[in-house]
Parts: structure tokens; C-alpha cells; sequence
């Protein structure tokens, strides 16, 4: 399986990126309830490109383990970067008053999370989801 590459730059962007994840975590064998929590986690990862960043993407890599198939999500945009990436990961820290999970809850529902973020080059989320 190749790469899906989604572009963002509006909540249009968000919901297609959203369905995209959805579709090859189910063709990789995903049951009902990861395949929501990928669909969680790619929501939250593209709302934050759209508000903080104005454009990026999300790519969506199938990988497997041993037989065990997994997806991958990278949210990558070339916005201001994040100031305090350590505040930015406690739980109910919000910059912008939203309500979503953030950048806490979506390392909360995945099973692996890794963050880059360079001031004034940009952002990286890489997150992991494994089939149960």
C-alpha cells in the first residue's frame, strides 16, 4: 500500500484527511472502535494545522510489525512552531479556548507519539496506531 498524502488548509481538508485515515485503517483490518480513534486523532492533528499553521498536510503510512498491522499519521505543517512543546502537551492547556482533545489526547488514544517543532519552521506529529 502506498502513502496517502492529504493536503490541509480548511476544516473541507479535515474531514477528507479524517475519511482517508478512516478507509485504510479499516482495509488494514481495524476494528470499529480504533478505526474512530484514528479518525479522532487525525481530526484533532488537522483542526490544529488549520487554526495554528493555516496549511500542511497529514500523511498516512501503513506499516506492519511481525504480522501486525499498523498506521502511522504525520501532521506536518511550515507554521510558527510551537513556543513550549512540554506546555503544550498538558492535559487542558489550550492556546486557542477550543475544546478538543489537543495534542494531550491525541498521544492519550494512539500507542506511539513523537513531536518536533522548530519556532518559526514548523511542526511534525508522527503517531502510531496499532490493530488489536
Amino acid at each position: 500500500m502506498d502513502d496517502v498524502r492529504v493536503p490541509i488548509s480548511s476544516d473541507v481538508d479535515l474531514v477528507r484527511a479524517r475519511e482517508r485515515g478512516r478507509t485504510l485503517a479499516g482495509e488494514l483490518g481495524f476494528q470499529q472502535g480504533d478505526l474512530t480513534l484514528v479518525a479522532t486523532a487525525i481530526s484533532e492533528l488537522a483542526r490544529n494545522i488549520v487554526r495554528y499553521a493555516r496549511r500542511g498536510e497529514i500523511v498516512l503510512h501503513p506499516i506492519e510489525d511481525g504480522g501486525v498491522p499498523g498506521i502511522v499519521i504525520i501532521a506536518r505543517d511550515e507554521g510558527p512552531g510551537i513556543i513550549d512543546v512540554n506546555r503544550a502537551m498538558e492535559q487542558g492547556y489550550s492556546t486557542s479556548g477550543g475544546l478538543g482533545m489537543g495534542l494531550p489526547g491525541v498521544r492519550r488514544i494512539m500507542d506511539k507519539f513523537e513531536i518536533v517543532s522548530e519556532i518559526g519552521r514548523g511542526t511534525v506529529v508522527t503517531v502510531t496506531k496499532w490493530k488489536r
